[in-house]
């Protein structure tokens, strides 16, 4: 089995020593991807107090910033939304966030014939300023 290891630079650096993504015969691996925005460093949706204190949370923007990181990545290995095989979500809070979710999904996999398969689990927090996370397979298989 060939393994590929993508340099990526239209996401935000990794907070540790792992890879964006990490290619293994026909599949692609995702790391979590969050929505911290590549160019200025700073979560998608948060607004900051003068003296940079995260004072209220835009879901919505969080999400949309989350799958354009998603869409970085898949750009990255020259694949599309059609590619991805599974989704993994993680949500802070599951009833409040939940239903902002699903429709962003569904306007974001409108086009796409067979959507993939997706578990969506709450937990009780994220890593930096994250309300949201997804861990995505890609298959290079798929049209």
């Amino acid at each position: 089995m060939k393994e590929h290891k993508s340099p990526i630079t239209t996401v935000a650096n990794p907070l540790a020593n792992y890879s964006h993504s990490r290619r293994v015969g026909g599949l692609v691996y995702f790391a979590g991807q969050g929505c911290r925005d590549p160019i200025s460093n700073i979560w998608a949706g948060v607004m900051f107090s003068e003296d940079g204190r995260a004072l209220a949370y835009d879901f919505d923007a969080q999400v949309r910033g989350v799958l354009r990181n998603v869409e970085a990545v898949l750009a990255t290995e020259n694949l599309s939304r059609s590619h991805i095989v599974d989704v993994q979500v993680f949500l802070t809070d599951m009833a409040t966030q939940f239903p902002i979710l699903n429709k962003i999904w569904n306007e974001f996999f409108a086009s796409v014939k067979i959507p993939p398969v997706r578990t969506t689990v709450g937990v009780k927090e994220l890593p930096g300023l994250n309300l949201v996370e997804m861990k995505v397979t890609a298959s290079l298989e798929l049209p």
